[in-house]
């Protein structure tokens, strides 16, 4: 078979499976008694995930070198990233919200190279010569593996506040840092004992309240007991609707494999701007030139050093890392693909300017 014809047919497979997945997945959140479509959405990705790798292979075997030259080649190799990563998340959380986020960012990535993509920049050409170097498959690939654990990563922050409605609530998540363990209003006390009145709860405790008690009260003492305040004081009431506890558990589900996975894309990120740095000196004599790459990379860098720096010391959780990751997700979109569309550097594909 003609290896352009099997191209221009799997991009197009890629990109109809996408669309059906994301509807897959859209329908399964609407319809949760629907238990199939669970399935039928991780098949589908899983299928994608297949036709974009025989995609990228045929690319390689026709040109001759490793798929990642051009932007064309580049969205694909995104894609495939996003969907092999969506399959670890969801197999971790094991949540359905996992592909309702990742599907249609996936899919309109495939849309955006194969249908707005003018023909010449998806065609294969020669390489220039300093992309001649074994450093393309080795800078390139793990910059972009990075990009997408870092985008899947934050479209489950992104999914982490609209499940908690973007409520300052308190989890029992991955976070090592002071402060990074919820009080669950759990308090031993003995039998006969008397609690003091609770102050009011904290919409960070999602509604569960201390209790001080004191007493010199008989018993054995190993009575563990969880009292809900369920108090008509007007001023003990929170000011936020405390989350049921269906949403509470997706919510740490979503906020602890969030962490994990941009916690894998960080250390590619660190990877791949070292490895371009040493490609840059042995290409162009120089290893940092503030190209607009460069700086961009540097800012995610940044942006995703302080939310794993919050998490880890700081022990933060919920909402806050979920906003920070958030604005990760459009500053990884800038870097990748803002500056070199708008910007003018070594690192452009000059489509616009």
């Amino acid at each position: 078979m003609n290896l352009v014809v099997l191209q221009n047919w799997l991009d197009n497979a890629s990109f109809a499976i996408l669309f059906l997945t994301m509807l897959v997945y859209w329908g399964g959140a609407a319809f949760p008694n629907l238990r199939y479509l669970a399935a039928l959405g991780t098949a589908g990705m899983a299928i994608a995930n297949l036709c974009m790798a025989t995609l990228l292979g045929a690319r390689w075997i026709e040109a001759g070198y490793f798929p990642l030259s051009n932007l064309y080649e580049s969205l694909f190799f995104l894609t495939w990233g996003i969907t092999a990563v969506h399959l670890i998340a969801e197999s971790s959380s094991r949540s359905r919200l996992v592909g309702v986020v990742t599907a249609p960012v996936a899919m309109a990535i495939a849309a955006f190279a194969t249908m707005t993509l003018p023909s010449q920049m998806q065609a294969s050409e020669p390489l220039v010569p300093a992309l001649k170097s074994n450093w393309l498959m080795m800078h390139v690939s793990v910059m972009m593996l990075s990009y997408s654990a870092l985008m899947v990563g934050a479209l489950l922050a992104i999914a982490f506040l609209i499940v908690t409605r973007g409520q300052n609530i308190q989890l029992q998540g991955s976070s090592v840092g002071t402060g990074g363990y919820r009080s669950n209003g759990y308090r031993l006390h003995k039998a006969a004992e008397l609690v003091s009145q609770p102050p009011a709860p904290s919409a960070e405790n999602n509604g569960f309240a201390r209790f001080e008690s004191s007493s010199n009260g008989n018993g054995n003492g190993n009575t563990a007991v969880l009292n809900l305040l369920t108090t008509s004081e007007p001023q003990a009431v929170a000011s936020a609707e405390p989350l049921s506890p269906q949403r509470l558990s997706l919510a740490e589900t979503l906020d602890n494999i969030s962490y994990r996975i941009i916690g894998l894309g960080f250390p590619l990120l660190t990877i791949g701007i070292i490895a371009g740095g040493v490609w840059a000196n042995e290409a162009w004599g120089s290893y940092w030139s503030w190209d607009p790459k460069e700086t961009w990379a540097l800012i995610t860098w940044l942006v995703f050093a302080a939310y794993l720096h919050a998490r880890i010391t700081r022990g933060w959780q919920g909402r806050r890392p979920a906003i920070l990751a958030a604005t990760g997700f459009v500053v990884v979109w800038v870097c990748y693909l803002g500056v070199n569309l708008l910007g003018k550097g070594l690192h452009s594909y000059g489509w616009f300017f």
